[in-house]
């Protein structure tokens, strides 16, 4: 691998990499919200097409030619530069911190392109900015080459996108009189907010995309997995990967925590789900009730954080597709291992979906209860609908806390003790 420093540039074909490959941007920021983001700009160096900002509420360019996987513990970029159209002449990969801190704060960061480069930076090499612009893939002479860049930009987010000529999506505005002539078509504008659900009973409504379902849709849940049962001797904190806590605005909010099983706190994500036809079951680690994305139940929970490894925390993904053919899905956690504590948890679900804004549902009551019912998300008539529940339910002697939630929302499934397999 070529071991990359600031400034450094090389064509891909001397590097050894092809045209389709991964970069991955891997950042250590304990306690802080930073968001990845791809821009293809054009021969300008100008965001003329905003289709083509590649970050969480858009996560593919039209063509797929550029396609960020949030999954794990880092920000993965599938590149295919011969798919990419003419028009885009670089892609600039960047990171930017949403909240007080600033990048003088972040801990070792990389970014590597497939097994060709790898660019280590870190928070040592910059100030007070809110973002850096990490690296770049720009078409020189009808080649294809690589720039290390860690320029640091002192605005966040927003002021990349104004930086880089994008525009940022208005609210909308109060609906036209009848009268008023229909407006011109304009360009597609970025939104690069977020809906937050503040109060158990608020809802939020998405709508297809036209000619289309709803695409992947992906339910993270991340929290403070390093609550433990009780007060320990201090140890050196584990190093984690990015995206290893959702807090604020952002992406990812990372933070150094105890993985789970090491007297942290181990949360599991699952749903009960009611299909179309009335049938109704259950998807969670507990007996193996991984589901399946492409058959029915149209809902899969990904098993890779059976141990607590991994950095991204727990995720299921819903088949939206195929959204016809689910009435309603609930997206609950248990406290499986560790003292139940939901308070110190900082427990929060993020709902994504391409082109629409993320949806972030906080576990913000609760006590000492095993259970924690999230959200309830619904097929209503066509439009798929989001309400936080944020109800807890603990175990009432023989009876657990799995059942009990059952029946206080009615999906009337037979229970038994189960165990992670």
């Amino acid at each position: 691998m070529n071991l990359f420093a600031r400034g450094q540039k090389g064509k891909l074909a001397d590097l050894g990499c092809g045209t389709a490959f991964t970069v991955e941007v891997a950042i250590q920021a304990p306690g802080m919200s930073v968001d990845v983001s791809c821009f293809g700009l054009d021969a300008s160096e100008r965001l003329s097409d905003d289709r083509y900002m590649v970050f969480y509420n858009q996560l593919a360019s039209p063509e797929g030619a550029v396609r960020l996987d949030l999954a794990g513990g880092a920000a993965r970029f599938a590149v295919d530069l011969e798919r990419l159209p003419a028009t885009i002449a670089k892609l600039v990969f960047v990171a930017a911190i949403d909240g007080a801190q600033t990048m003088r704060a972040l801990g070792a960061c990389s970014l590597n392109l497939g097994s060709a480069v790898r660019f280590p930076w870190s928070g040592a090499d910059f100030g007070d900015e809110k973002a850096v612009i990490v690296g770049e893939l720009y078409r020189r002479d009808g080649t294809w080459r690589f720039g290390a860049v860690g320029q640091g930009f002192n605005g966040g987010l927003s002021a990349l996108l104004a930086h880089f000529g994008g525009t940022e999506a208005a609210p909308a505005p109060a609906p036209a009189s009848p009268a008023a002539p229909p407006p011109a078509p304009a360009q597609p504008k970025v939104s690069l907010s977020k809906v937050t659900l503040e109060k158990r009973g608020d809802k939020v409504s998405l709508d297809k995309r036209a000619g289309r379902g709803f695409g992947r849709i992906h339910v993270n849940l991340n929290w403070n997995q390093s609550v433990s049962a009780a007060p320990q001797p201090p140890q050196p904190q584990a190093k984690t990967g990015f995206f290893d806590k959702l807090i604020g605005g952002g992406l990812g909010g990372l933070g150094g925590a105890a993985r789970k099983g090491r007297g942290g706190i181990d949360l599991d994500l699952g749903c009960m789900y009611e299909l179309a036809d009335g049938r109704r079951g259950l998807v969670q680690a507990l007996g193996n009730a991984w589901g399946d994305f492409e058959r029915e139940p149209f809902i899969r929970l990904d098993a890779d954080d059976r141990t607590g490894a991994a950095a991204g925390g727990e995720n299921l993904y819903i088949n939206g597709e195929r959204f016809d053919q689910i009435r309603r899905a609930l997206i609950f956690s248990f406290i499986y291992e560790g003292v139940p504590n939901w308070a110190a948890t900082d427990g929060v679900v993020t709902i994504s979906a391409p082109e629409q804004a993320p949806i972030e549902v906080r576990l913000d009551g609760g006590g000492n209860q095993m259970m924690c019912a999230i959200a309830l998300i619904e097929n209503r008539g066509g439009s798929l609908q989001v309400t936080k529940l944020a109800e807890y339910f603990q175990q009432q002697g023989g009876t657990s806390a799995h059942e009990l939630m059952d029946r206080h929302f009615g999906f009337g499934l037979r229970w038994k003790t189960g165990t992670k397999g």
